[in-house]
Formats: structure tokens, C-alpha cells, sequence
């Protein structure tokens, strides 16, 4: 049984705030979750649940422990429900309490631990707690996309850089508008090949942003300056603004290199984070597949603490 959430935080007065939710159902506090529904991502079922249950519109920061227990079904029987959590910044929203919830509250650490009811929703408190102090909760996503499928280069006859995205290729795009969303992406960038800027024009669209095209991107680009892709990335590092970067397989080696050399390697999450980044750079990430690196910092200071793959 399939459930995400988010553990929505702030700091106010210098003091780590986090929000509570209290369901009259069962008279209980917890985090904002619910079930995923059918062929939805985890990610984006967690930013959809916060704000259904809060009225909040928040942005998903890195991810924090999973909790797994048994719950009893519908028809009385036992099963085995995992919730996926996410650190959330809250963005927006007008916090009226729409959905199942009759009551939020903001409180200090010290606080929500003796709230919260069960043993499970303590884990990601704890967690949440020691990447604050680390000064590794506050982060940015830079979002690294291969362009999804396109229509195969023995069946083109004109222009490489025309080349658009197949039917699979088109689904893969628009199923990436929600997983964008849910990271709150303010900025898009791609190569200027069709098939790169396709993959990503429908969050675009969606979200109101014009995309913004670099030659230095594309497999030609790349070909004639191997830098000028770092260089981009780089450059987005400075910025520190949620963002998303598309390009071609060829690119992504130097991409991930770059990134890879951020990563902040050392705590308890480190092996997993290497783990998954190490097979990220293995497939050169596989069409239509997007990879959230979490972003601490900015410029020479930026590190990457903890990195998402979100498969096709």
C-alpha cells in the first residue's frame, strides 16, 4: 500500500519549525501523506496530499527515512503500507483545511516530538533535525534530464536537430510536468534539438516559464566544445534557482561528472547517495529520465546532498 508525504519546515526567529496535521478520524497527529494514486509518481503524490490535507503549496526538498508498518484494509485484512517522505518548503497556497484534516499546527522540534503519535513519524523528524544542523536542509533542486524517445535517426531524413519525440517519447514529457512541478522548477533549460526541447516545453507551458535554449547543450554543440556544457552547468551552480537542464546521452557524462564532483560525501546517507548517483553515470541516465540533485549552497560553496532518479 503505496503512500507519500512531506514534512513541511521552517525557521522562524532562528528556531527549526515543522507542521502538523491532526486527523479527527483518528484523533492523531502526523505528517501530511496520503495514498498514491494509480500510476502516480511518489513524488508528486506527496506535493498533491500536502496540499489537499493543508491548503499548502510547498516545494519537495531532499528525501528523509521511509516509514513501513501494517495497517489493516478495507476488507479486514493485514497489509504492509510504505510512506516516502520529503523535507517541503512551503511556497504558497491559502491554507484552508479541505481534505480529512480539522486542524494544523507549527511547532519547535521539542514540540512535535511529543506530539506526534506514533514511533514511525519520529524518524523523520530526527533526520530532518540533523541535516538542519549539518546546514544541509535549505537546498535548491538542480534537475538533469535525457530527452525522452524520438523518432529513430534511421527513419529521418532531414535535420538531426528536428528530430522530434516519438508517441512514447510525448507521453514520457507530459507525465514530467507533475514530477517537475512538485520540485517547484522556476527556470528550464535545454538544448535546442527538437527532441530536448519537447521533453521539457510541457512543464514550460504548464508552469509559464520560457525555456531558455543553449547551444552548448546540444550533441553538436558539445561536439565543437566540450566545455561550454560545464561551463552551463556552472553557471546554473551561481544561480542557486530551481531548475531543470535537459540534453543528449553524449552530454551527459561531463554533466554528471561535474555534479558528481559536488557531492557531499561523508554522512549517514552518503553510501546510498553515491550508489545511486555511480548508476545514474553508468546509463548516462536513460531517456526520459530525470535526476534531482539536491543542492546545497551556491557557486564554489554548492554541494549536492542527496540525489533522486525518477525512471521512465
Amino acid at each position: 500500500m503505496p503512500a507519500a508525504g512531506t514534512v513541511p519546515w521552517r525557521v522562524r526567529a532562528g528556531v527549526l519549525e515543522v507542521l502538523l496535521v491532526h486527523r479527527p478520524r483518528y484523533d492523531d497527529w502526523s505528517w501530511p501523506k496520503g495514498k498514491l494514486d494509480p500510476g502516480e509518481d511518489w513524488a508528486t503524490a506527496a506535493a498533491r496530499e500536502s496540499v489537499e490535507e493543508t491548503g499548502l503549496e510547498v516545494r519537495l526538498g531532499r528525501p528523509l527515512p521511509e516509514a513501513r508498518y501494517v495497517v489493516l484494509t478495507k476488507a479486514g485484512e493485514r497489509g504492509d503500507k510504505v510512506v516516502r517522505y520529503w523535507a517541503a518548503a512551503v511556497t504558497g497556497g491559502h491554507g484552508r483545511l479541505e481534505n480529512e484534516i480539522d486542524a494544523v499546527a507549527w511547532l519547535d522540534v521539542t514540540e512535535a516530538y511529543a506530539r506526534l503519535d506514533y514511533a514511525h513519524d519520529r524518524d523523520q523528524l530526527r533526520s530532518l533535525v540533523r541535516v538542519h544542523t549539518d546546514g544541509a536542509l535549505d537546498t535548491w533542486p538542480l534537475v538533469v534530464v535525457r530527452h525522452a524517445r524520438a523518432v529513430a535517426r534511421s527513419a529521418w531524413t532531414r535535420d538531426d536537430t528536428e528530430r522530434p519525440l516519438d508517441a512514447r517519447g510525448r507521453e514520457r514529457a507530459a507525465a514530467l510536468v507533475p514530477v517537475l512541478a512538485a520540485y517547484g522548477v522556476t527556470r528550464v533549460v535545454s538544448s535546442p534539438s527538437v527532441r530536448c526541447l519537447d521533453t521539457v516545453l510541457p512543464y514550460a507551458v504548464s508552469a509559464g516559464i520560457e525555456p531558455r535554449t543553449r547551444g552548448g547543450l546540444s550533441e553538436e554543440g558539445y561536439a565543437a566544445n566540450p566545455g561550454k556544457a560545464v561551463s552551463h552547468v556552472d553557471s546554473l551552480l551561481r544561480r542557486a534557482e530551481p531548475v531543470v537542464v535537459c540534453s543528449h546521452g553524449p552530454v551527459m557524462g561531463d554533466l554528471l561528472d561535474v555534479l558528481g564532483s559536488r557531492l557531499a560525501l561523508g554522512g549517514p546517507d552518503s553510501v546510498g547517495m553515491l550508489e545511486a548517483f555511480a548508476q545514474a553515470q553508468e546509463d548516462r541516465l536513460l531517456k526520459g529520465e530525470a535526476l534531482v540533485c539536491h543542492v546545497a549552497g551556491s557557486g564554489t560553496d554548492a554541494r549536492v546532498v542527496a540525489v533522486e532518479r525518477h525512471l521512465p
